[in-house]
């Protein structure tokens, strides 16, 4: 018989409305669960960059000062006037924080009394606390052998990844270009791509990227910072004849340039000349917006087929089909601790986090320096 778990202490993010973001720690109650849930302890809680920009915003980290009473803790930063008219929306909001992660089931609903004390990878937000109930259909039950911190993230990038692959079958594509390329979910991508060799243009911002996914196989990497970037994207949109591309960058004039670039390769095997360009469908998607700036498109530059738009994992899997969730997920299982293995660069307690240093190593985002919280240390007193 499972033990009956009735509250959990989790970090929530509050923006206020007079311009300062809270962190804290909040204690809550956890309803029984219903026959198709299961609570799990959690032990791992990855931070992606929009658990990272839910978590902090856009306070500075430079103001930031924290409280403590007990084993309460609480964290507060000012945010910049000018960023406050996009916080409108969560402004006096209490936010859990998390959308995935990993750890050990501690009770379920009478027909999942099986579970109790497996492992298992869950996602659904709120992530970052001691207990998280989900519904079953949002956990994947870690193989034999996988331990729980390696069952942190193969949930949202794995899905990801996987599910951009489907984006570029269903509508036609053969090979795509991907920015941000050295992040943890572009590091899968590119392992997923050579499994199944798809062309990929790997975009990254500086030289150590570059040589970091070139010691993983990539074949083609393509630095923005470098002074032959153009050239250089454009034989290797060329080379693969990538005609989709997923951008996580999103300011300044990186989409313009992909899109300029499938452009040019397609008029290169035109006959003759059209003032509407060629007739290749081009399409870039958005899904992360790491450059705060503006995006620029030149409309003049691709010709008269092409497509921008949104582009969100979480939109995508409620209209894939069961079955093709399915044998992702299987996949996914199979391939835990290899093709959709991610690093980590150490875990903090729940405690932990709320430390204004360890606020400012997260929000730099560094390459190979992801963190993982694990809620299960117990909290300062």
């Amino acid at each position: 018989m499972s033990d009956r778990i009735e509250f959990t202490v989790g970090v929530r993010s509050e923006v206020h409305r007079d311009g300062h973001l809270r962190l804290s720690l909040e204690t809550s109650e956890i309803a029984h669960p219903a026959p198709d849930e299961i609570v799990v302890e959690m032990m791992a809680a990855p931070l992606h960059p929009a658990d990272i920009n839910l978590l902090l915003g856009p306070a500075d980290l430079s103001s930031a000062v924290a409280s403590r009473h007990g084993a309460s803790r609480t964290v507060s930063a000012m945010i910049p006037p000018e960023k406050m008219a996009g916080l409108a929306a969560r402004a006096g909001k209490s936010l859990p924080v998390g959308n995935e992660g990993a750890g050990v089931v501690v009770d379920a609903g009478e027909p999942l009394l099986h579970l109790v004390g497996k492992s298992v990878a869950v996602m659904g937000g709120g992530m970052v606390t001691r207990y998280r109930k989900v519904p079953i259909s949002d956990a994947l039950p870690l193989p034999h052998g996988v331990p729980v911190k390696a069952g942190a993230a193969v949930l949202i990038n794995p899905l990801t990844a996987l599910a951009m692959l489907e984006t570029l079958r269903k509508e036609g594509h053969t090979a795509l270009v991907h920015t941000a390329a050295a992040s943890s979910l572009g590091q899968v991508l590119n392992r997923i791509c050579l499994e199944d060799g798809i062309g990929l243009v790997n975009v990254v911002r500086r030289p150590e990227q570059a040589e970091l996914l070139r010691r993983q196989g990539a074949r083609y990497v393509c630095d923005s910072s470098s002074p032959d970037f153009v050239a250089e994207l454009d034989a290797q949109v060329a080379e693969t004849g990538a005609t989709v591309a997923f951008d996580a960058v999103g300011g300044g004039r990186l989409a313009s340039q992909i899109l300029s670039a499938m452009e040019r390769h397609a008029l290169a095997g035109l006959q003759g000349y059209s003032r509407y360009g060629s007739k290749t469908r081009k399409q870039i998607y958005f899904y992360g917006g790491m450059d705060p700036r503006p995006t620029e498109l030149d409309l003049r530059a691709y010709g008269m087929s092409w497509s921008a738009g949104a582009w969100l994992i979480f939109d995508e899997l409620p209209q894939m089909a069961p079955e093709r969730k399915d044998a992702l997920l299987e996949r996914i299982s199979r391939g835990m601790l290899t093709t959709f293995a991610s690093n980590f660069a150490g875990e903090l307690s729940l405690s932990e986090l709320l430390y204004p240093g360890n606020l400012k190593r997260i929000a730099a985002r560094r390459t190979g320096e992801k963190y993982f919280i694990n809620p299960s240390i117990e909290l300062e007193e």
